[in-house]
């Protein structure tokens, strides 16, 4: 039984949504959590963050224990108090860095050897470690096995070994957890986009004992389709009870097809960054502040969404701070792009609730067809 009790309130479909309680409040599923690397959540304040909606926030194992320092935090009281976050944290265990920072590692069968992107430092992460260092010294709420995350395009045999390492990693995360009542341990489904792979690491996964289950190695280039795919295929192996997640995923339209296909827990960095680079993600799809239509419209960036940032600051106004550089126009479009991700969360729980999913899916499928290519994105930048 999951330490963290996940409370199925109502379906649409395949659509789900849910409560998963803990300690530390409860998370509303389908949740859509703000990453927040290094103990921030970019150009945001935590009050900033909290003001969207969000129940829960994700840190990211490898940049931590990279700087400051996990026993750092630890010293200081844990990532909740060093970074002014009462609600859950959920820690990323550093697999992802696995296949971003790959020429920067060297992995072995017991774990990887990093060399710091800082100042070239040495530095060892194996599951044991990992679980250290998000459950002792961070004290998240949420932390997940070590896995190699597969990468995208490989062959068959290379995402075979892939998904092997990382059920073995898995099991050596779980023994390291051991029994705990104020934290959960999720596990990892690997195997690229090969549906016998998906559906051994699913059914695998799931038998281990984990408190909720991820699917990873999406958003690393396969494409919405393909995403959907896999996500069709990996599915109906998981366990109604435990929360699902599917990691670093997405644009808004990913969001939706994969809360059709029963997804619960959703991570990304492009609110913020996104809002760095000018861009606001709205009702009507993104936008481009940066584009010179923008210079005298007055209208709000989207009076819908129910944060000041969307709407008390004029486009116009948004298109000269991002132009001149200034930092409030990253940190007014990053507020909102937030706000925006929660709203959807919010907009969808209520749909499912109602019995209206599929038509709020139907209706934005159509409004949001051009807005598909997904990027890819990287939680250390």
């Amino acid at each position: 039984m999951a330490v963290f009790p996940f409370h199925l309130q109502a379906r649409d479909g395949n659509a789900r949504a849910g409560r998963l309680v803990t300690p530390r409040g409860e998370i509303r599923t389908p949740a859509f959590m703000p990453v927040g690397t290094v103990g921030s959540v970019k150009a945001l304040t935590m009050e900033q963050v909290e003001s969207t909606g969000a129940d829960i926030i994700l840190g990211n194992t490898y940049h931590l224990m990279l700087r400051p320092g996990a026993e750092r935090i630890k010293r200081l009281g844990g990532l909740h108090s060093f970074s002014r976050w009462s609600k859950p944290i959920l820690t990323d265990s550093g697999g992802f860095q696995v296949w971003s920072l790959s020429q920067l590692r060297k992995m072995d069968p017991d774990g990887v050897t990093f060399r710091s992107h800082i100042d070239g430092s040495e530095h060892r992460l194996t599951p044991a470690r990992s679980i250290e260092i998000q459950a002792d010294l961070l004290a998240a709420d949420i932390s997940m096995q070590l896995d190699e995350c597969t990468n995208y395009p490989c062959t068959y045999d290379e995402a075979a070994a892939s998904m092997d390492l990382s059920l073995e990693w898995g099991r050596r995360s779980l023994e390291a957890f051991g029994q705990r009542s104020d934290q959960a341990l999720f596990g990892i489904v690997q195997g690229s986009v090969f549906d016998d792979l998906r559906r051994q690491s699913a059914q695998t996964v799931a038998s281990q004992g984990f408190d909720g289950i991820a699917i990873g190695g999406l958003a690393v280039g396969e494409g919405h389709d393909a995403m959907c795919q896999t996500l069709d295929q990996t599915m109906p192996y998981l366990p109604h009870g435990l929360a699902r997640y599917v990691m670093g995923v997405g644009k808004p339209i990913d969001l939706v097809e994969a809360v059709a296909r029963g997804v619960d827990m959703f991570d990304c960095v492009l609110p913020t960054r996104s809002g760095r680079h000018g861009q606001a993600w709205t009702w009507d799809g993104p936008i481009n502040l940066k584009n010179a239509k923008f210079a005298e419209d007055l209208s709000p960036v989207d009076a819908r969404v129910p944060c000041p940032a969307s709407q008390d600051y004029s486009r116009a106004y948004l298109h000269h701070l991002i132009r001149s550089g200034e930092y409030l126009g990253a940190i007014v479009l990053s507020w909102h792009n937030t706000a925006f991700f929660q709203d959807l969360m919010t907009k969808i729980r209520e749909a499912i609730c109602a019995g209206q999913f599929e038509a709020l899916r139907q209706q934005l499928s159509t409004e949001w067809s051009q807005t598909r290519s997904r990027p890819k994105t990287d939680p250390a930048i």
